[in-house]
């Protein structure tokens, strides 16, 4: 399929791959209620015509309670017509906003962004929603092509524009050509109990630049410059400065496209994955307050071919229950599976897990490992389609064995895994409370409607839901690691939901508990070092557990 696809072929192509088939009616069923909930969310990408590398990216998904009602919301990023980048009819696509969803807490969503003051009708890739000054909402950093912009929630359910007095616009170029933001990290790297934030950046795109290899294609990643990501210190009066190159972490032709931040070699401080595109990954290790690049080094940099491929961002979690995080790597090819052996190296275990015959060819892009079922062992979702040119894919449902080897399922769990379609972004949440998580996606084909995948029948089993707060704010709580104990089984978790392309999921830690309605013990390692136990704990709620304070609600 040549790049410029016409909207009535494509239109054709889409029905010919719509056919459903029945659905094998099991435990767990995900239902597509989009239009029941309310969300009428459609992506654009400023055009009608796919082709080049910034239409082709798509954009992100973010989970976060807004105003505080214990009901998570979601806000969703546009594309919009560009000056010198889109085609000309693109233009009736100018100013296309983002889209804030308020949770009416009866299965259905108000569209609020103008309200809030987030409708930005800039070119949107993510947004990292995170309490910056500890005052007890969520404040929002969204994350563009070209400048970014901060929003301090205002606790009223709007936001107020405080970008200068952050500092957190990024530079107007990086590499010759207008930045490219992809997605930011926050933790607090130096400890010293102010948040810090770390910007992914992507590439320098060159609109006008045309492949002498594939001219009738859009060109390949690897024909342009990269830009470096950047790592943010927030100072005492609340703004950041960039401290990249002090911290050893300035990489100007990198391609980053996603950022995970986690301890992965339990040593006490927090380590950096970032996913690049067609390069080598990047692990920096968190070295006594210095960072070390190591991904070759420990076996994360490459997938199982030796390649740096199209990676798309560090999905964490323990596949196999050892105990131990691993790390799953989707990208464009086949994607990348690495086990954590607890020596501080990690084995690649694609083939071996079974997860390399399904994602083949399929063009990964933002993909979770969750716990659909309840039953204590993490799935995988992931949203699928070709990159550079517009050919829709499967999305997938791989289903753990609960000894981390993984089989399709997904057109057993719902119609929505029989029909092709072109996803980007996505996020995993339980947006109805009921304790089993629902899936949302974007997508980048030319029919952009999202959709919302409910669950039901997940939580059969039992299950529990924790937020963290630390003592300062979130700078103790962000990849946490939590110890959930029941009977003789142990799972391990992060806290950290920054773990999806251009995308965070929902920010409460999830577990399945299987038949087990009590959990045993509770282990909860802070980022600060500090470590705390709770016992006896009732299961299937939400629960609160506040550094130093115990639990609050449930």
């Amino acid at each position: 399929m040549k790049k410029g696809i016409k909207g009535l072929s494509y239109f054709l192509l889409f029905a010919c791959a719509s056919f459903v088939p029945s659905t094998q009616k099991i435990g767990v069923t995900f239902v597509d209620v989009t239009k029941k909930a309310g969300i009428d969310f459609l992506y654009t990408f400023g055009d009608y015509h796919y082709e080049n590398i910034l239409e082709s990216s798509g954009s992100g998904i973010t989970i976060f309670d807004y105003n505080n009602d214990s009901l998570m919301d979601v806000y969703m990023m546009n594309g919009t017509y560009l000056e010198g980048v889109s085609d000309s009819g693109g233009i009736v696509f100018r100013d296309t906003r983002n889209k804030l969803y308020k949770n009416n807490g009866n299965g259905t969503f108000t569209e609020v962004s103008a309200l809030a003051g987030l409708d930005n009708p800039q070119w949107s890739m993510a947004a990292g929603a995170i309490d910056y000054d500890n005052d007890g909402d969520q404040d929002l950093y969204l994350l563009n092509f070209g400048p970014n912009v901060f929003y301090r929630n205002n606790g009223d359910g709007t936001f107020t524009d405080i970008t200068l007095i952050t500092g957190l616009r990024g530079p107007e170029m990086l590499n010759g050509f207008p930045k490219w933001s992809i997605g930011v990290a926050f933790w607090d790297y130096n400890l010293d109990k102010r948040l810090d934030a770390m910007v992914g950046n992507f590439l320098a795109f060159d609109p006008g630049y045309v492949s002498p290899v594939t001219p009738g294609m859009m060109p390949h990643p690897s024909e342009y410059k990269g830009q470096a990501s950047m790592l943010y210190e927030q100072q005492p009066d609340g703004s950041f400065k960039d401290v990249t190159e002090k911290m050893n972490l300035f990489y100007p032709d990198s391609k980053c496209m996603g950022l995970t931040v986690f301890d992965y070699d339990d040593d006490g401080d927090i380590d950096i994955f970032q996913a690049n595109d067609h390069q080598l990954n990047f692990m920096f290790r968190n070295d006594e307050g210095v960072f070390r690049e190591v991904g070759v080094q420990i076996g994360v940099a490459a997938n199982n071919q030796g390649k740096g491929s199209g990676s798309m961002h560090g999905t964490i979690g323990d596949v196999d229950g050892d105990g131990l995080i691993d790390i799953l790597v989707v990208d464009l090819e086949h994607g990348a599976l690495y086990r954590n052996l607890g020596n501080g190296l990690f084995e690649d275990i694609t083939e071996k897990s079974g997860i390399m015959g399904p994602l083949a060819g399929k063009g990964a892009w933002a993909a979770a490992l969750f716990d659909f079922d309840n039953d204590g062992d993490l799935d995988i979702f992931s949203a699928n389609g070709t990159a550079e040119e517009l050919i829709l894919q499967y999305p997938l449902l791989l289903v753990n064995d609960g000894k981390g080897y993984f089989k399709n399922a997904g057109p057993k769990y719902g119609s929505y895994f029989n029909i092709k379609r072109s996803g980007r972004g996505s996020a995993v949440w339980d947006y109805d409370n009921d304790g089993d998580l629902d899936i949302i996606i974007s997508h980048v084909d030319l029919k952009a409607t999202a959709t919302l995948l409910k669950n039901e029948g997940g939580n059969k089993n039992h299950w529990t839901g924790i937020t963290l707060k630390g003592k300062d704010g979130p700078a103790s709580a962000i990849s946490a690691k939590v110890i959930i104990t029941t009977g003789e089984k142990r799972q391990v978790l992060v806290n950290q939901w920054a773990t999806s392309y251009l995308s965070n999921n929902d920010p409460r830690l999830h577990a399945g508990l299987g038949s087990y309605k009590k959990i045993d013990e509770i282990e909860i390692h802070w980022s600060d070092g500090q470590k705390e136990t709770y016992s006896n704990v009732q299961a299937d709620r939400y629960l609160t557990i506040e550094q130093g304070k115990g639990i609050l609600t449930n």
